[in-house]
């Protein structure tokens, strides 16, 4: 990060806060230490993230390094920051001052936070910190942020095992490959041609708990899975695995809104509970996806009726088929805020992504519109729009014609796009401190197969029980189904995902057969366990490593796990995976067919 404004020096050097002493307490677990309190500083250097863009910050410290009157390296002893020197005449002062200033010596920094500009980012930064993990994990923040981490499972245990009588199973991480989710890992066994997979959650142990009685399971579960990685996934990674008998979806929203208003971290401020809830299609409608971020408005305006009656044609073409529709949404300022090229690289996008034209209007100072529909539209009608759309005076709006789902991905695309170049602009639209939750419901039980419409996939997962509404559309149009699957999102992102489960065996067994076309033996342990006799049960997990992310504004879940892979899957610290010798892998009766490049470099 890098400060643009300098003010001056200081002439000798900061002085020690007083000591206090500290209060001891089992519950709640204390705050993070603030260190930033009783003196003139707003942050330390250790502390500067992408949430403080665009903020003016007060940093102090020690000059560590200075090149050519450029830039300079601030030290205190949290971390560093790197502050960019003026070049203009106005603080030709200040430059010289600092040019001229020895290392070691004590600064005072007042500027804006900015980023570094685009191309010129540390691309072997993030590598470096995870080949010596060891090290980076004495900074600051990852210390502050595993030991938040800590704190907070440990309240999830006070709260379910202590107050609600959960019992913490473990259960195995070798197991056999089950039908649909994820993509699994698989690890050889010494038996000829058979694997062990593992599992991408302990979904069917905890069913097979309920049955045995156990009535209230709780893990804090190592969970796989065979895909890449991103900012917010990992190849393993941790969830807060709940399951209960005789309970409903309600049931399982109150006691997660509970649990985390328990575990909730003081410095974070206070969670209201009951978390608002909307249903699957309305948050389609209205943000364009199934885990909408309301922080802020820009939600998705129907417009069809009222373009109806014009004579614009790709609307009319558009508005012709089954499920077409017009829609848009409002950028406010865009005009003061975004350029013709963020303008442009946000069509782009829609065409990229999802294959969707996209027109722009413009709210002109005069209360006109300026696009290619006004030559179509008279004042009245754009006076209309104008306030269909509630545009103000330089907002600026998208609008997209086509099949409903295409132009509501799209658009809610473009409104999680066009937020992130409004602030980056200057204008406040999300407020990093605070925390929306939501629960999104009543989802569909079935989706049509990516590579094969004609066919059914889970939308959830295969023991996702019907909605109580639509069981006898199971039997005769499954494609209208919805299922009792509730997801947890907080600020834009899934955190959380459960269901009621399927405890009559005849209806899972149909379920696996006769809609999703699988073979049931492969789960003939689970279907025969329902038969002696299940509960009613249900659960959901909670990602802990990305709601730990959200709650400390990390940037990457790799910034609250210990010891992460890379984006590839790797873990560079310990060069895994590794090449295992034939000899090896004898045993295992398997041999690796060797790509020829790679051969030849591994004999050279």
């Amino acid at each position: 990060m890098a400060l643009l404004r300098l003010l001056g020096l200081l002439p000798g050097a900061l002085a020690r806060p007083a000591c206090g002493r500290a209060l001891h307490r089992a519950v709640p677990p204390p705050a993070a230490p603030d260190f930033n309190s009783f003196v003139t500083r707003t942050n330390t250097c250790g502390e500067l993230r992408s949430a403080h863009v665009g903020q003016e910050v007060t940093l102090y410290g020690w000059i560590q390094y200075q090149r050519q009157g450029l830039f300079l390296v601030l030290r205190d002893f949290q971390g560093l920051t790197q502050i960019i020197i003026p070049q203009d005449e106005a603080h030709s002062r200040v430059k010289k001052l600092l040019s001229d200033a020895p290392m070691e010596s004590v600064v005072r920094v007042t500027g804006i936070v900015s980023p570094r500009p685009p191309g010129q980012e540390n691309p072997k930064s993030e590598a470096l910190r995870m080949q010596y993990r060891y090290l980076d994990l004495r900074s600051f923040q990852l210390q502050h942020n595993l030991r938040l981490r800590s704190q907070i499972v440990m309240r999830m245990r006070e709260y379910l095992c202590n107050l609600h009588g959960f019992v913490d199973v473990e259960t195995p991480t070798l197991f056999k490959r089950t039908p649909g989710g994820a993509k699994e890992f698989v690890v050889p066994s010494r038996e000829v041609g058979k694997f062990y997979s593992l599992p991408q959650s302990p979904q069917q142990f905890k069913q097979l708990l309920m049955v045995g009685g156990l009535d209230r399971y709780f893990q804090v579960a190592r969970c796989y899975r065979d895909e890449g990685s991103r900012p917010d996934r990992q190849p393993e990674f941790t969830q807060i695995d709940i399951e209960m008998s005789f309970v409903d979806q309600a049931g399982i929203q109150r006691l997660i809104e509970g649990l985390l208003q328990y575990s909730w971290p003081e410095e974070r401020g206070c969670i209201t509970t009951p978390f608002p809830s909307m249903t699957y299609e309305e948050a389609l409608a209205d943000y364009g996806t199934d885990k909408p971020d309301t922080r802020f408005g820009m939600k998705i305006v129907d417009i069809s009726d009222f373009l109806r009656r014009s004579d614009i044609q790709f609307v009319q073409n558009a508005l012709s088929y089954p499920h077409g529709t017009v829609k848009a949404i409002c950028i406010p300022q865009g005009v003061r805020y975004l350029k013709n090229k963020d303008l442009e690289s946000l069509k782009e996008s829609a065409k990229s992504q999802f294959n969707q034209e996209i027109v722009e209007i413009i709210c002109r100072p005069d209360r006109n519109l300026k696009s290619l529909l006004t030559k179509f539209l008279g004042e009245k009608q754009q006076s209309e729009l104008i306030q269909t759309l509630n545009m103000q005076v330089d907002d600026v709006a998208l609008l997209a014609a086509g099949e409903q789902k295409q132009v509501c991905s799209a658009l809610g695309r473009l409104r999680l796009e066009s937020a992130d170049l409004l602030e980056a602009a200057g204008l406040a639209l999300r407020d990093p401190t605070t925390f929306h939750f939501l629960w999104v419901v009543d989802f569909p039980l079935f989706l049509p197969k990516e590579g094969n419409p004609t066919e059914l996939e889970s939308a959830h997962h295969p023991f996702t029980a019907p909605h109580p509404s639509d069981t006898s559309l199971l039997y005769s149009d499954p494609t209208k189904v919805r299922s009792q699957h509730y997801d947890l999102v907080l600020n834009g992102s899934e955190v959380g995902g459960g269901s009621i489960r399927i405890h009559s065996a005849e209806q899972q067994r149909f379920v696996l057969e006769k809609v999703l076309k699988e073979d049931s033996e492969v789960l003939s342990h689970l279907l025969e366990a329902l038969e002696f006799g299940a509960p009613p049960h249900g659960g959901i997990a909670l990602g802990l490593d990305r709601l730990i992310s959200l709650i400390v504004d990390a940037s990457s879940i790799r910034d609250v796990i210990a010891f992460p892979k890379s984006f590839r899957g790797r873990d560079l610290m310990g060069n895994a995976p590794d090449y295992v010798t034939p000899e090896e892998l004898e045993p295992y009766h398997i041999q690796v067919s060797w790509p020829l490049a790679e051969k030849e470099a591994k004999q050279n």
